[in-house]
């Protein structure tokens, strides 16, 4: 069975891709579809529940939850996408040349992304982000860099298993260059699990950046970021439930959707799994 049909016919699968495309549509019409400025404070629907004139109710300084729930999910997919791409652009390369090469360059690279991975996902965010400081691209490469590690470690892996294989041996044997053969001969053929790591990726970046966000340590208020705006709300939680179980809700379901669709892929394209109707 072709991957892509054994794909469709994983229920959950599909349900995280469309968990996904309605993220990204809302985060991408942001601007048309929020009713009201996501900064504009109205003191008198201070922690007011959904009503007619506010679907989702009103936070602790009587601003729209919906609209900042919408720009919200624009910062959150802007910070992810450009991490995942920052972790991709620099930890392909890197377990490419690794794997390819093998010998000292392999051993010098596979010891410096060992020494990334010792260290905890977030704490290792927690260490740029005191380095670099706050903000959405700080962030962005705070957690990209979390993530070159996994990108360089699955790179690697993939390309030492095709490196001595015949078409590689023959593009070899007609001269080209080492650069042409990775990234023109190998890197297409690794490209499968690269694609799920970065599916699943994602999930991690949303999450981590609403965890930095919720400890202070990444977007900055008035910024609509979910995890900031969990963060400034959980004090009114008996009170105002409302204003923290929604982005909290809504943070789950983009981070489960993620997971759902890159488990779906990695079943579909799984070697073990090739031949199996």
């Amino acid at each position: 069975m072709p991957p892509w049909r054994r794909f469709l016919r994983n229920r959950p699968a599909l349900a995280g891709v469309v968990a996904v495309g309605l993220y990204v549509a809302l985060a991408a019409a942001a601007p048309l579809l929020a009713p009201y400025d996501p900064s504009q404070n109205e003191l008198a629907l201070r922690l007011h529940p959904p009503s007619a004139q506010h679907w989702l109710g009103n936070d602790e300084l009587g601003r729209d939850i919906l609209s900042r729930l919408l720009w919200g999910a624009r910062i959150s997919l802007t910070i992810s996408a450009g991490a995942v791409a920052f972790a991709a652009a620099v930890g392909i390369p890197l377990g490419l040349a690794a794997g390819y090469y093998g010998g000292r360059a392999d051993s010098l690279i596979s010891g410096a992304v060992e020494v990334l991975m010792a260290f905890p996902g977030i704490l290792l965010a927690l260490a740029v982000v005191a380095i670099f400081g706050f903000g959405i691209a700080k962030l962005t490469l705070a957690i990209g860099i979390n993530s070159v590690p996994t990108m360089a470690w699955l790179a690697r892996g993939s390309a030492r298993g095709v490196r001595s294989l015949d078409y590689i041996e023959a593009t070899r044997a007609m001269g080209q260059r080492n650069v042409t053969i990775m990234f023109r001969h190998i890197l297409p053929n690794i490209m499968s699990p690269i694609i799920v790591q970065a599916t699943l990726r994602l999930a991690t970046a949303v999450l981590t950046a609403s965890t930095l966000s919720f400890l202070g340590l990444g977007v900055q208020p008035p910024s609509p970021e979910w995890g900031g705006m969990i963060a400034s709300s959980v004090a009114y939680l008996r009170v105002a439930a409302h204003a923290t179980l929604i982005p909290g809700l809504a943070l789950m379901l983009v981070v489960l959707g993620f997971n759902l669709a890159g488990d779906g892929l990695r079943d579909a394209w799984d070697p073990a799994l090739k031949g199996i109707d």
